[in-house]
């Protein structure tokens, strides 16, 4: 049973999930703590809000690479420098290579109520449907795009003056909250995944990520 001490968060803009993060981790009781913050280009506001509070930053980006596979390897080298237990993708605008999901147990969200919905538009996609109730999905990552095991879900009615931006911020809200109690419980209290079920605490059964 894994748990997840040690965090590093990769970020890609505002890096509002990080911060909700950072200002959990700041309780000791908390169990997890932030030792490094990634990005894929420079001058955004994640990683001034690491800065701010003296957590370790880096760059990596793809066009500083001959290839999208050397930057794939290079992510995960510099990831694996800081030796987390738990890498969390809060907002990174790219695809994670095989050697970093190979190498680390990777904690994503998404704006919907997986499998509902996938890809970059989950929001304006759910809205165009129709739909009354979606939500938010943390799970983790795989090679598809957002098809990982999913850990946990919050749902969030669909209201008749919603549009995308009013909506969005909406689910941004419960995704932070639920993101920071997931990530807190996994690092207390360990977790297992058994094919694409995720266990978190002390259960018996599963394989150990």
């Amino acid at each position: 049973m894994s748990k997840a001490g040690r965090l590093v968060v990769l970020v890609s803009g505002s890096g509002t999930n990080l911060q909700a993060l950072l200002d959990a981790s700041a309780d000791p009781s908390y169990g997890a703590r932030v030792v490094a913050v990634g990005a894929d280009r420079d001058g955004i506001e994640g990683l001034a809000r690491a800065a701010k509070v003296d957590v370790p930053t880096f760059v990596e980006k793809v066009g500083d690479h001959a290839t999208r596979a050397d930057w794939d390897a290079a992510l995960a080298a510099k990831i694996a420098s800081y030796e987390p237990d738990l890498v969390v993708s809060a907002g990174f605008m790219k695809i994670l290579g095989a050697p970093t999901l190979d190498a680390f147990p990777v904690l994503n969200t998404h704006p919907a109520l997986l499998p509902s919905f996938p890809g970059a538009h989950g929001v304006r996609d759910a809205l165009a449907h129709g739909v009354k109730v979606t939500g938010c999905t943390v799970m983790l990552a795989d090679a598809g795009i957002d098809t990982g095991p999913i850990v946990a879900q919050e749902a969030v009615p669909v209201l008749p003056e919603d549009d995308e931006a009013v909506l969005h911020e909406r689910i941004k809200t419960v995704e932070r909250r639920l993101l920071v109690d997931i990530v807190g419980r996994m690092a207390r209290e360990g977790w297992t995944v058994s094919g694409r079920t995720v266990r978190i605490g002390n259960q018996s059964g599963g394989e150990s990520t």
